[in-house]
Formats: structure tokens, C-alpha cells, sequence
């Protein structure tokens, strides 16, 4: 008779969600966030923060011994981490989403989970979908990938070369999208899905390609996967077959932790606000006698920063609790509703940086920082032109 393993439940955290107790969080990520973009090392002390925070693990399932918290929490815990420093904020995204995912579709091997929810007793364990190809680009365009994983007498073998693997050498485990190949399979109709992936495997070597505009620290690398050995459970093929939830930006924006990248920036955008607040209090000009901050001028600016991060605040909670309460109608939009984020916090900034003239784009003022950060918010899927296509052709009938 097979023994049935079940996973075991850990003793994890309660995060502290008081405004008060993420501020304390966000300066203490923010202390470090100028240096680790200066260098690109990875955000260790940051990660730490946010993991004696409870944060990184604030999405494990109750039935594991975790907090379970919905999608309106998470996005105040990424808020204030992006607020802080993106790069923690970011991996602190792909960590909350896996935790997510586990918990409404259990899908790992239970001694991989096990293993990673024994690790974020001790320390960050993070977590990656590992997606992305240096000849196929972002699958949310379409396409599989080449990446295969082949079958064995006991398991499997991963080969391929990823790129854009955020996290790099600070991930605990990646999730690996490839093509299964199978001794009499149908080349014509592959099994498309994710592995399992210990980071410390033999056989896994990282290239340090990542040298960005902005989330420097993300350390959003590529790796190589050389005959990397696993058990037969660590594949899950996704069930709709080659791979059209992630072609589908409704699907995607739907799914667990669907608005934590724009939450995240919602926080680049409320740091941008204070360095700018900052730099008007405390510049005096000879010719006026005063802080500019004094003036007409500078505060309609400072209004209209505001409006711009008020109105992404707005965009990002009504739709999260639209969802929560079975809205069906809002599901078309959400790719759109993102996108919108994306113009307001990237509005946000810009406006800061503009008005200060050459100070906002010097490196001695946190804001040039802040600029480069928040134009990243455009890469991530679904992106601007595939959901305006997708919404245009849903109004014209097309």
C-alpha cells in the first residue's frame, strides 16, 4: 500500500499590516536600496527585512501553518516593500505568487514544499517562474518553449537556457516552464508545464547578463539548466495545453497576485512623492528668499503627483475588491486597469523629475533612481499593446 505524505505545518508568521509597522519596514529596505542599485548585488539585508516581517510568506495557506492573506493585503505589503526598494519588492512578488498558487491548486511535490516552507522558518526562501527565453522572449507573445524536460526510468532531466530569471543566486527553488519530451510522444501536440526546481541542483549555472535601466539589484539574470535531475512528480503540465492562459491578458491578470507588479510601483511612485516633498522643503533658492516649497508652483506639482498616485491607488484596490465580490464584468478590463496603473504611476514620477530640472536627474537625488525604477512597470505582462488590442477588438466586435 503507498504511504500518503502530507505536507506539514509550520508555525509561520503574522504579519503586521499596521501602517505604522510597514513604514518601519519600508525605511528599513530603503536605507540600503541606493547602493544596491549602485552595485546590482542582490538586496540580501532588504530580503531579510521583509522575511522577520513576515512578509515573504504572508500568502502560505492557513492548512500549512500560514497567514493565507488575500490580494488586498498582499498589495499594501508590496506597496510599502516598493516604496522601500523594487528589487526586494519584486522578488518578494514571485515569492508571495507561488505561495498563492500553491495554495488555491496544490501542485508541488509535497517534500519540495515541504522543504521550502522549512527554509522560510530560518530565512528568505524565495521562489521564481523561470519563463522567459533568450530565442523566444516573453511567452505571454505565444510560442512554446525549447527548454525541454526529458523523461527517464525515474524522473526526469531539465535542459534549456532561460532568460530574465529575477531573483538569481537568491532563490531557494525556480519554476521552470518547458516541453516535456516523452518516448512515444506526439511531437505535434507537446505537454507544456511547469518543473519544480531545487536552486541547488547540480548542474545549474547562472549568467550574469542583467545590466537594466532600472531594478538593478532584481538581479534578473539568465541560467542554464545542464541535464539537471529530478523526480517524476516535479512536473505539472498545465491542462489547457500549450500554454494559452499566458497568451490570454485577462487570464493572466485574473490569476493569484494578478496586480502585485503594479502594486509595487504604486510604492516607487509614493518615494518618488516624498523625495520630491524633500528636496522642495529644503531648497532655497538666493532669488526668492525661501523654500520652494513656499510656492504656487511647486505645490501644484505636488498636487498633481498626488492625484496621479491617488488615482493608481484607486485603479488597483476597487479592482482587487470588484473581484472579491464577483464582479464578472470587471474581468475584461483588468488588463486594461493595469495598464492604467502603469501611465499614472509612471505619470507620477515624471512630473517630479520635470519640474525639478536638472536636480531630478542627477544621481545625487533619489528621484533619478525613482525614474529609472518605475518605466519598468511596462514590461511586464500584460502589456500596453496587447491589452489595448485585445480591448479594442472586444468593443469593436471584431
Amino acid at each position: 500500500m503507498t504511504q500518503v505524505v502530507e505536507v506539514a505545518t509550520y508555525a509561520l508568521p503574522q504579519p503586521d499590516l499596521s501602517t505604522e509597522a510597514l513604514a518601519a519596514v519600508t525605511a528599513e529596505i530603503a536605507a540600503g536600496a541606493a547602493e544596491n542599485d549602485r552595485t546590482g548585488a542582490v538586496p540580501t539585508a532588504g530580503l531579510a527585512a521583509a522575511h522577520r516581517a513576515g512578509l515573504l510568506t504572508a500568502t502560505v495557506a492557513e492548512q500549512y501553518g500560514g497567514p493565507g492573506l488575500g490580494p488586498r493585503e498582499v498589495a499594501r505589503i508590496l506597496t510599502a516593500l516598493g516604496e522601500g526598494d523594487p528589487s526586494v519588492a519584486l522578488i518578494a512578488s514571485n515569492t508571495l505568487m507561488a505561495h498563492a498558487g500553491q495554495a488555491l491548486h496544490p501542485h508541488w511535490p509535497v517534500a519540495y514544499y515541504d522543504d521550502l516552507l522549512r527554509r522560510s522558518l530560518d530565512g528568505p526562501a524565495n521562489v521564481n517562474a523561470i519563463r522567459a527565453e533568450p530565442e523566444l522572449g516573453a511567452p505571454a507573445r505565444g510560442g512554446i518553449p525549447k527548454t525541454t524536460l526529458t523523461r527517464t526510468a525515474d524522473g526526469w532531466t531539465l535542459t534549456g537556457h532561460k532568460a530574465y530569471a529575477t531573483g538569481g543566486t537568491a532563490l531557494a527553488y525556480h519554476v521552470v516552464w518547458a516541453t516535456a519530451v516523452e518516448p512515444g510522444g506526439d511531437p505535434d501536440r507537446p505537454r507544456i508545464g511547469h518543473v519544480i526546481v531545487p536552486a541547488d541542483l547540480p548542474g545549474i549555472t547562472w549568467v550574469e547578463t542583467w545590466d537594466h535601466l532600472g531594478l538593478r539589484a532584481s538581479n534578473t539574470h539568465d541560467v542554464i539548466y545542464d541535464g539537471v535531475t529530478l523526480p517524476a512528480d516535479a512536473f505539472v503540465e498545465i491542462p489547457r495545453g500549450a500554454d494559452g492562459i499566458y497568451r490570454d491578458p485577462a487570464a493572466m491578470a485574473s490569476g493569484p497576485g494578478s496586480f502585485g507588479h503594479a502594486a509595487f510601483y504604486i510604492g516607487v511612485a509614493r518615494a518618488a512623492r516624498s523625495a520630491f516633498a524633500d528636496y522642495a522643503r529644503n531648497r532655497v533658492p538666493a532669488a526668492l528668499g525661501r523654500p520652494i516649497a513656499e510656492t504656487e508652483r511647486i505645490q501644484s506639482v505636488a498636487g498633481e503627483i498626488d492625484l496621479q498616485i491617488a488615482q493608481a491607488e484607486t485603479l488597483l484596490h476597487g479592482a482587487v475588491l470588484r473581484l472579491e465580490a464577483g464582479d464578472a464584468e470587471i474581468g475584461a478590463q483588468l488588463s486594461l486597469i493595469k495598464s492604467a496603473i502603469a501611465r499614472s504611476v509612471i505619470s507620477a514620477v515624471q512630473t517630479a523629475v520635470a519640474a525639478l530640472g536638472n536636480p531630478g536627474l542627477s544621481r545625487h537625488n533619489a528621484l533619478e533612481r525613482h525614474l529609472r525604477d518605475v518605466l519598468c512597470i511596462r514590461v511586464h505582462p500584460p502589456q500596453e499593446d496587447t491589452a489595448l488590442l485585445a480591448a479594442g477588438r472586444r468593443v469593436l466586435g471584431v
